[in-house]
């Protein structure tokens, strides 16, 4: 049976590579593959607008390019986006995923990039009074994530 209803478009489908990000207001369904990086997605879903980041380090520093690579940038820059797109900051919700600590850290001191990189968008959505409604962070082993931009209804496998 036929879960759409007739005439309706099928979904829209992306796949996120790290360093990017996706803010929209057609439903999507994106696709990506965390490690020690670290995806937040933002969703209104009274609006129907959502989007996704996929950050590789936590800070960006002036000595580089600011991208979305940086999880600073990178949250900063979907949660413009996605209000560019209609959402509206307050009614937006919060999942965060990855932060695998694959390799650790160098030293008994030094914490593992995986988990630098979980802080850094847990504060972002603290500052931002934006609330976590699910996470699946931390841990020694990758994930792969399929994830709706409108509803933020999520599946995840671990590798």
């Amino acid at each position: 049976m036929n879960a759409r209803p007739s005439g309706a478009r099928p979904r829209a489908t992306a796949y996120l590579h790290p360093g990017q990000l996706l803010a929209c207001a057609e439903p999507t369904t994106v696709t990506t593959i965390l490690g020690s990086c670290v995806a937040v997605s933002l969703t209104d879903r009274h609006r129907g607008v959502g989007g996704l980041n996929h950050f590789l380090l936590p800070w960006w520093t002036s000595s580089a390019s600011a991208t979305p690579r940086f999880g600073n940038v990178a949250c900063e820059r979907l949660l413009e986006q996605l209000c560019a797109c209609g959402a509206s900051p307050r009614a937006l919700e919060a999942r965060v995923y990855g932060g695998a600590s694959l390799l650790g850290g160098t030293a008994p001191t030094m914490a593992p990039l995986g988990g630098k990189n979980v802080d850094v968008a847990l504060e972002f959505l603290a500052a931002h009074r934006i609330p976590v409604v699910e996470s699946d962070v931390g841990g020694s082993r990758g994930r792969r994530l399929v994830i709706n931009t409108d509803d933020g209804r999520a599946e995840l496998r671990a590798l």
